[in-house]
């Protein structure tokens, strides 16, 4: 496979770079999510409070936020083969970190470092929205997204088999052997491409809040995503916890396996993008919101069975890239000569939501047990519901004629 050394903006996208950026959007998410079905075996090894291990995801969840914030956007300014290659580097580092880590203090700085660089997924959805044909731009970032959830399923698991066997130590040792064949690949096969924008770094952060500002709908769009995320990320965030307990009383093998039950996910957003034209992206969205609620229903009622538990992962999944795919795709298109910062804008949104629903779900599995997380669901359901209303009159308030 070979890639040519330079696109066009909208001249289309071979299908073998398509499939390679799908591929390496897989393993480079999976950084986030190895941690979840391991974080009881990781709590009982390093002596951990269930609150402190929690911090672990969390930590990782507010890293890649800001590294959207800061690195996402160097797409636009910077050669992004460069980029990826150096993030790739720094991130093989902080995953054999978190493998020797001996203390709290060290897992969670890595943890965040490892968040911080692993925004590689996130160069590749603008890239595709931009060079893609204007026909084709909702299913290729349908195939990119599809590679990222299905590294999200594969990292899960992986880890929780290979942690089964051999410890939770020895995934993080597997990723930075991962992260080093992908950035061979970076490095040999990915296109070089012109910046769309000339000027310094500290200005073009700054024009991401004008983009904000001249496209409130961006806004919109990035905010109940990112609640709705948060909701997402809420169950896994303690399902390791609740089928420890009665009467399931599995390890971390189990927990992984369960995430096969999101391939359903995966699928969907590979498919998802044909429907947006058709239907819209309020009722694609709203859609979304409706599985994820009934999902969060089941969760409360029939969380003592297999059925409950894996229909309701199935859910929960399809629901969550109803809603991505629908307004990340919108997001971009507002302005599609600024991708990268359009991008920018909702992922950073995107994985606020989801740090803040890592957090609210642990803080209440602490205290209340499984009836807090549901709880904690629901709240970032009703809060991704209510800021609809809200943006959508501060929109009309401040934009008036």
């Amino acid at each position: 496979m070979k890639s040519p050394k330079t696109l066009q903006p909208h001249e289309g996208i071979p299908a073998s770079l398509m499939g390679m950026m799908a591929i390496m959007a897989g393993v480079s998410v999976a950084n986030l999510y190895y941690c979840q079905p391991l974080l009881n075996m990781i709590r009982q090894d390093m002596q951990l409070s269930e609150f402190q291990v929690n911090l672990m995801p969390t930590c990782t969840q507010v890293g890649y936020a800001l590294g959207l914030l800061t690195i996402i956007p160097m797409g636009d300014l910077y050669n992004r083969r460069k980029t990826m290659m150096g993030c790739a580097l720094i991130l093989i580092t902080s995953l054999l970190c978190i493998s020797l880590a001996s203390n709290a203090y060290m897992l969670l700085l890595a943890s965040f470092v490892t968040g911080f660089f692993s925004v590689i997924p996130q160069m590749f959805m603008p890239f595709a929205s931009l060079y893609s044909r204007p026909e084709e731009k909702e299913r290729k970032v349908g195939m990119i997204l599809s590679g990222l959830l299905t590294g999200i399923l594969a990292s899960r698991v992986a880890s929780g088999y290979v942690g089964h066997l051999w410890g939770w130590r020895a995934i993080y040792v597997l990723a930075a052997v991962a992260l080093l064949a992908m950035a061979v690949l970076v490095y040999t096969h990915f296109p070089d491409v012109k910046p769309t924008y000339k000027g310094r770094f500290i200005q073009l952060l700054k024009s991401i809040r004008s983009l904000a500002l001249k496209y409130p709908h961006s806004l919109l769009y990035s905010v109940r995503s990112g609640f709705s995320f948060g909701s997402f990320l809420g169950l896994w965030a303690c399902l390791a916890f609740r089928m420890k307990e009665a009467p399931f009383f599995v390890g971390s093998d189990v927990v992984g396996l369960l995430s096969l039950c999101g391939i359903a996910g995966a699928l969907t957003a590979s498919n998802v993008g044909k429907y947006i034209p058709r239907f819209g992206i309020e009722r694609i969205n709203a859609f979304g919101l409706m599985l994820q609620l009934l999902a969060w229903g089941i969760l409360g009622i029939f969380h003592h069975t297999y059925t409950g538990i894996i229909l309701s992962i199935v859910l929960i999944d399809i629901g969550m890239q109803c809603i991505q795919l629908s307004n990340q795709s919108a997001t971009m298109k507002l302005c599609p000569e600024a991708s990268s910062r359009m991008n920018t804008i909702y992922m950073v949104s995107y994985f606020i939501g989801g740090s803040l629903g890592t957090f609210l779900a642990g803080s209440l599995w602490s205290l209340f047990g499984w009836t807090g997380t549901v709880a904690s669901g629901l709240l970032m359901l009703a809060f991704s519901v209510s800021s609809i209303f809200i943006i959508r009159k501060f929109i009309t308030l401040t934009y008036k004629k």
